[in-house]
């Protein structure tokens, strides 16, 4: 198998584009390499890729051919080869062939991932062979843990073998407790067929109502909506105010307010629960339409008619970020205080504490913030909002010339949130107060737990003799990174070590995959921000914070002024370095530029023949996007600002600018309204002091 990684190395790229693009060249392409290394595995490699690009195509019919033709040289890809061809022939009616491949698979490869896969395709074939009492045997060994496709499969063999009730148990098991599944749509006309053929009597409103609520859970609002009004009728006259909620709900959420209201508008006014559920619905719909002042008409119902109820918590919060957008700062704190006091084990209680804390000096209260902070760090010292509290309870400690309590905050910032936005704030902030007195120890900051250190990550060598890992990396070179990072996965349950995440990220990186390299590594070192650089290997900080690009992302930020590792961070925030990234606003590329804003700085760069496509070209892209940040950076003087003009657009900033005196940027960016901009801001800062931390001078 190293033979064949070695000699399929130069198949990756091309490999690669095939399975994006399946494109004639692309086809073309994979085949010559194919022809030439005909009698070795690479070669086997490089059909099997072939093979499955036209199965992603659903053009199973061609996918025989080069499927076969990687047969002769598999060895330890056979699995693949044999489940994707005997796939093909399933689609294409080939069942004889289908069921000769599959009969003999788990023998041959008694170890494989794919054999409950193969088990699926399997018993399709022979369903479709007359013969489903065997695919019934099959799967009903199958069924844990449960798969939608296998259940799919075995309930279409029990219909076929002439046993409906078992199919429908199956199919309604599917259809009510797995709604948001491929498969349930897939069973709809079944069920009814088989209610019909067996005389069941129907499904109970109990499961109904489960349906209801997992497409409602599953952000599937409108089918959610379908089913809360077919129970309507059929629910006891007890239950209706609840179902009408529900249904009003779903409708709120998909869009249909003006519905949803006069549902909500009818539904009685008792049980006092679903009472405040109603109000805080139409209260919804009217902050959705802009309609602040009824919303907030309706926030005082519920604290007649609910003062303990989860929908009060919920609208106090939405209440205090009206009046923070309202510049009603006075109300703001009194919405966010009333929510953390009503409610003060609830989850939006540490924000709510942190934002009336905050207000106050914004107000001027700086007395009364002063205590905030320190009530917050007592009440919420696991808190998000804890490192600010410690950082700006220290610049109020500088102001009042208390050099020790600030030294003492700035200390524990610095230790206990390293790499946080605040921990490199406070150590800037520590070289302006010196002092030659020891420190001085504060009953309060011990409150502050200490950082979790008891699964101390290591790094372990990848076990290059396991033949799972050998097989991923073979897999990896054809461009099946799934298949290889399923492999991975299996090896590492084999084998002991903490190895798997930066294997896992070496791959995704060697594919061009830096975003899926980086959400591994945060998902296996999710503190690693509160870490200092020896506390975790290097491989993962280098795949947290990769240089792709580097060439092109240097020289333009070179020829704009910026520092590179300030746009490095900018990029990973925007698009975590996917060249192919399309927001929901339509921003493309790397630096997730809107097609207007391309066209506009193009013509200013004078690039000639601009197309809007240009954006997914990683040169292009940081060309123009540079250009545009380095506009906002002259625009407003502070790379905190022109961060947050990129974020969310110049007009917002300089109205932001407008809300008072700031004591510096960090001020101006604590107090920025929209949390996700605020953290955009901080993110990127603190980012790029990790970088520079990393690499030294760019």
């Amino acid at each position: 198998m190293r033979q064949a990684f070695v000699a399929s190395a130069t198949l990756r790229p091309m490999a690669r584009q095939l399975l994006q693009d399946r494109t004639p060249a692309a086809y073309a392409g994979v085949q010559a390499f194919a022809v030439k290394h005909a009698k070795e595995d690479a070669g086997s490699l490089a059909w099997l890729v072939i093979g499955y690009a036209h199965i992603l195509d659903h053009d199973y019919a061609r996918a025989i051919d080069p499927l076969n033709r990687a047969k002769p040289q598999a060895g330890d890809l056979g699995d693949y080869v044999n489940f994707y061809l005997g796939s093909a022939y399933q689609q294409t009616g080939h069942l004889a062939e289908a069921i000769a491949t599959f009969s003999v698979f788990d023998k041959t490869y008694s170890e494989s991932l794919l054999i409950r896969d193969a088990h699926v395709v399997y018993a399709n074939a022979l369903v479709a062979d007359s013969r489903a009492k065997e695919a019934v045997t099959l799967l009903e060994n199958d069924r844990q843990p449960i798969r939608a496709d296998l259940e799919l499969a075995l309930g279409r063999a029990y219909e076929a073998a002439d046993q409906p009730a078992k199919a429908l148990t199956i199919f309604r098991n599917l259809f009510y407790t797995m709604p948001t599944s491929w498969e349930a749509g897939q069973v709809q006309s079944d069920l009814n067929k088989l209610v019909a053929l067996t005389q069941a009597p129907p499904i109970g409103l109990e499961g109904r109502r489960t349906r209801a609520d997992l497409l409602m859970k599953g952000k599937q609002f409108s089918d959610a909506a379908n089913e809360y009004r077919n129970l309507l009728d059929a629910v006891p006259p007890a239950d209706r105010p609840a179902v009408q909620i529900s249904l009003a709900e779903a409708l709120r959420r998909g869009g249909q307010s003006r519905e949803a209201r006069k549902i909500l508008e009818q539904v009685p006014t008792s049980p006092p629960e679903l009472n405040a559920q109603r109000i805080f619905n139409l209260g919804e719909i009217a902050r959705s339409t802009n309609d602040d002042d009824s919303f907030l008409r309706m926030v005082d119902q519920l604290r007649q008619l609910a003062p303990t109820s989860s929908w009060l918590e919920q609208a106090l919060f939405s209440a205090g970020n009206i009046y923070l957008l309202r510049r009603d700062y006075d109300r703001a704190i009194d919405s966010f205080r009333e929510l953390q006091q009503r409610f003060p084990n609830g989850g939006r209680s540490s924000y709510a504490h942190w934002k009336a804390s905050w207000l106050s000096l914004r107000q001027g209260r700086v007395v009364e913030a002063k205590t905030g902070f320190d009530e917050h760090i007592a009440l919420y010292p696991s808190s998000p909002e804890v490192p600010a509290a410690l950082y700006w309870r220290a610049r109020l400690a500088e102001e009042d010339n208390d050099a020790a309590l600030a030294r003492a905050f700035y200390l524990k910032l610095s230790q206990r949130y390293r790499n946080y936005y605040y921990g490199d704030l406070a150590r800037q902030r520590l070289i302006k107060v010196k002092s030659d007195d020891p420190p001085v120890h504060y009953a309060l900051l011990d409150r502050v737990p200490p950082i979790n250190v008891s699964d101390k990550i290591a790094s372990d060598e990848v076990p290059s003799d396991n033949l799972r890992v050998q097989k991923a990396e073979l897999l990896a070179n054809g461009g099946l990174l799934d298949f290889a990072v399923r492999e991975l996965r299996a090896a590492a349950e084999q084998e002991k070590g903490n190895w798997l995440p930066t294997e896992i990220a070496r791959l995704y990186e060697d594919a061009g995959r830096y975003d899926a390299a980086i959400e591994t590594l945060k998902h296996a070192a999710p503190n690693y921000f509160a870490l200092d650089l020896p506390s975790l290997p290097r491989p993962y900080w280098e795949g947290l914070f990769p240089k792709p690009f580097w060439g092109d992302l240097k020289k333009y930020s070179s020829s704009n002024a910026l520092d590179p590792y300030l746009v490095a961070s900018l990029i990973r925030q925007e698009s975590a370095f996917n060249p192919n990234a399309v927001s929901r606003a339509n921003a493309v590329g790397l630096m997730q530029l809107l097609p207007k804003v391309g066209k506009s700085v193009a013509k200013q760069e004078k690039l000639k023949k601009f197309n809007p496509q240009q954006l997914f070209t990683p040169s292009v892209n940081m060309q123009l996007g540079t250009r545009y940040f380095r506009i906002m950076v002259d625009k407003f003087d502070s790379f905190e600002y022109a961060l947050a003009a990129y974020n969310a657009g110049s007009d917002r900033v300089q109205d932001w600018m407008g809300q008072g005196k700031y004591r510096d940027p960090q001020e101006f960016v604590e107090s920025i309204p929209f949390t996700e901009t605020r953290e955009y801001v901080q993110n990127i800062m603190r980012n790029a002091n990790v970088y520079r931390q990393l690499y030294g001078a760019p």
